[in-house]
């Protein structure tokens, strides 16, 4: 999962395999290590209980939370992106498509880019 933070600004972005993981699984999780000590994890959770997009950030961690509805749909369809506004910050959970720049650039479970 890839993850963008850009002023108020948060994208986060799945393989295909991490959208079928929260489709079957309900949660995907990344992390960087700083070091030993010091870990960001960013997270998105399907949520039963959510009535709409949200985002919560805990110690060391950004946790997105999807109703369980939308995300089961989002996993199944060609739905591209996943959009809300929660506190002024601006979610997008999107299908992460394969770059069209960089030829040689392995990423072999990214989605297909549909201008290739």
């Amino acid at each position: 999962m890839k993850l963008r933070i850009q002023d108020n600004s948060l994208r986060l972005r799945l393989t295909q395999k991490e959208v079928a993981r929260l489709g079957d699984q309900g949660s995907v999780e990344s992390a960087i290590r700083f070091s030993e000590d010091n870990v960001l994890r960013y997270r998105v959770l399907v949520s039963p209980d959510a009535h709409s997009v949200s985002v919560r950030y805990n110690g060391d961690t950004i946790c997105v939370f999807l109703p369980a509805e939308i995300a089961g749909q989002w996993a199944k369809n060609a739905d591209v992106t996943i959009e809300a506004f929660d506190s002024g910050v601006r979610l997008l959970v999107e299908k992460d498509f394969k770059c069209l720049h960089q030829a040689g650039a392995a990423e072999p479970d990214a989605y297909p880019h549909p201008l290739a």
